[in-house]
């Protein structure tokens, strides 16, 4: 017969201890001198935070639904705070999973044949416990070179509008709304872009980019109508963290058959890490824009 009374403790000290190491590793890892995030925050804190929770749990079950719950509330927390968004925290997630789950099999094996073996078991336990803050700390500090300089995307996105490029250059110069349905990526989180004005039709003019929650400043630094605007990004004043970055931007119309051809370019600089995984959804996210702003163009002139 089980023992739910202990399952239940088991299950409390799990997830308390999983979201003390999770959130002290997300402050360790997140100083203001570090300019991006890396294998430490989406790999080695939540490692830590598996390998503690398997330390404290002698029950598999109860461990990986410690790790569950003490992820889950740590995500919640760092949300509520606006310490995170709730695309971000997503995205996050199965990195976090992949560093726990490694975590929490080493925790448990570390315990049967290490732990449980020594003397003083609640000793040995909490002097590992508290050597964690400092590994990863020190492995913060080991990874900060690798932030010094930012990696760069660039993505571009086209459609072919039934329109001159004379007409499609008058509607994207500065753009009163923005009517077209939602990539799934704005209902979590991605900025949703509402209005753009300009300040005047020539190379040096500032064109500025509303957002639902900010805006983006631009400076023309290439007018050539009806063929190219080259922007570049002066001032962002959007939420979100500083590892992301708008760097340029581009408009280029080519004529074809009795349309126009629009290309849309994007110029992001990035401080994320491990690059295989991040690499996917920052591009998905610069093409969300992308599609958002060409669908309203195609709705206003491929009718």
């Amino acid at each position: 017969m089980r023992n739910w009374g202990s399952i239940f403790k088991g299950l409390a000290l799990g997830t308390v201890t999983g979201i003390c190491v999770g959130l002290s590793g997300f402050f360790l890892a997140n100083v203001p001198a570090a300019r991006g995030m890396g294998p430490v925050m989406f790999l080695l804190v939540p490692f830590c935070a598996g390998f503690a929770i398997a330390m404290v749990t002698r029950r598999t079950d109860t461990a990986w639904a410690g790790a569950l719950l003490a992820t889950l509330i740590s995500l919640v927390i760092l949300v509520a705070f606006k310490k995170e968004g709730i695309l971000c925290a997503l995205l996050a997630f199965p990195l976090l999973g992949i560093g726990l789950a490694l975590g929490a099999i080493s925790g448990s094996y570390f315990r049967r044949h290490v732990v449980e073996r020594l003397r003083n078991q609640v000793g040995g336990m909490m002097i590992i416990l508290a050597l964690t803050p400092g590994v990863i700390f020190v492995g913060h500090h080991a990874e900060m070179p690798s932030f010094a300089s930012a990696r760069i995307e660039t993505v571009s996105n086209s459609i072919y509008l039934h329109a001159t490029p004379e007409e499609v250059w008058s509607g994207i110069q500065s753009i009163d709304s923005i009517n077209a349905s939602k990539p799934a990526l704005m209902y979590v989180g991605l900025p949703v872009p509402l209005r753009c004005t300009l300040e005047r039709k020539a190379a040096g003019a500032k064109r500025t980019c509303y957002f639902e929650n900010g805006s983006i400043q631009e400076i023309i630094t290439e007018w050539s109508p009806p063929r190219l605007m080259r922007l570049t990004i002066d001032r962002t004043n959007m939420p979100g963290r500083h590892w992301l970055g708008f760097e340029s931007a581009a408009y280029e119309l080519h004529p074809e058959g009795n349309g126009t051809l629009l290309t849309r370019t994007t110029t992001i600089t990035s401080h994320l890490s491990p690059v295989w995984y991040w690499r996917f959804f920052e591009r998905l996210g610069v093409s969300s824009e992308h599609d958002y702003l060409l669908r309203d163009l195609s709705n206003r002139f491929n009718r």
